[in-house]
């Protein structure tokens, strides 16, 4: 884009709300993942936190959940079951199909990840006012509810 008389150079201008906030979510979401590094990828990490949440699952019904094609999940389930953290268990309601458990170490290891996330979250709040705090629980909720919109 060429800078004109009308339009201020590149540093004076003020990115726009979406480019802000989106610019904030993706940093703090890096930033959280940075805080919980260990043996798992994120992908990794999203599977067992589902399977801790939720409840056993196929892989088909995992791979929909993430948005990941079926031979993707089935990789990342036999990583994941390599490392302990899944069994894999004849569903009970047709035997030719299996579904992906979380072990006790899963239970454990997920546990850990967000006791480590949200103690870096309680850092960073820690030195809000409580103004500020106040302004970031609200965000916190708008947010929720335009991703579950």
């Amino acid at each position: 884009m060429t800078e004109t008389a009308t339009t201020p150079p590149r540093a004076e201008r003020r990115p726009d709300l979406a480019t802000n906030l989106r610019i904030a979510v993706l940093r703090l979401s890096r930033k959280l993942r940075n805080e919980s590094a260990y043996s798992v990828t994120e992908a990794q990490h999203s599977v067992i936190s589902a399977l801790v949440h939720l409840g056993p699952m196929s892989p088909g019904e995992l791979a929909e959940r993430d948005h990941v094609q079926r031979p993707s999940m089935t990789r990342t389930v036999a990583a994941l079951e390599e490392l302990g953290l899944v069994t894999r268990q004849a569903n009970p309601d047709d035997k030719r199909h299996v579904v992906v458990a979380a072990t006790d170490e899963a239970r454990e290891l997920v546990k850990e990840i967000k006791r480590r996330r949200n103690a870096w979250l309680n850092k960073g709040l820690a030195r809000l006012t409580p103004a500020e705090r106040e302004v970031v629980a609200q965000a916190a909720v708008i947010l929720r509810r335009m991703v579950e919109e």
